[in-house]
């Protein structure tokens, strides 16, 4: 396979796995207020060899989304005794999830999802700009 269709392939993971991280930063943001619920989180993990199921020289890399684990972390708990939710202690279980830091994310998977666009546009411009050469 060529370099540029490496480069392409490498950009179109990377698309796909900003993708899946955005979809889990939407899912968290639209549950912040539930009660009871984990923030999800999701991993990064570099494969040699092979993107998207075609088998590659082994230089090409590409990027895949990990399991989807539930942040672990502490659920914030309030004091209403009136809630029906509410424990015999009268405390409620909130969700984990901080929209700050739910936000960021949110845009900085934007932004790499936007730069490897980019990267993919640039390669398909070189490709196409190669083509063009060939044929005069």
């Amino acid at each position: 396979m060529n370099e540029m269709m490496k480069t392409m392939a490498a950009s179109a993971s990377g698309m796909a796995a900003q993708a899946a991280r955005i979809r889990l930063g939407s899912e968290n943001i639209a549950n912040v207020d539930t009660p009871g619920y984990h923030r999800k989180t999701v991993s990064f993990e570099q494969t040699f060899g092979q993107s998207f199921g075609q088998p590659f020289s082994d230089d090409s890399r590409a990027v895949v989304t990990g399991p989807v684990r539930l942040d672990q972390n502490e659920l914030a708990r309030t004091y209403d005794p009136t809630n029906p939710l509410a424990g015999k202690d009268g405390y409620t279980e909130g969700s984990n999830v901080d929209l700050l830091v739910e936000i960021a994310d949110a845009r900085e998977a934007n932004r790499s999802y936007e730069a490897n666009l980019k990267m993919f546009d640039q390669a398909r411009q070189m490709a196409s700009s190669l083509l063009d050469l060939i044929r005069r």
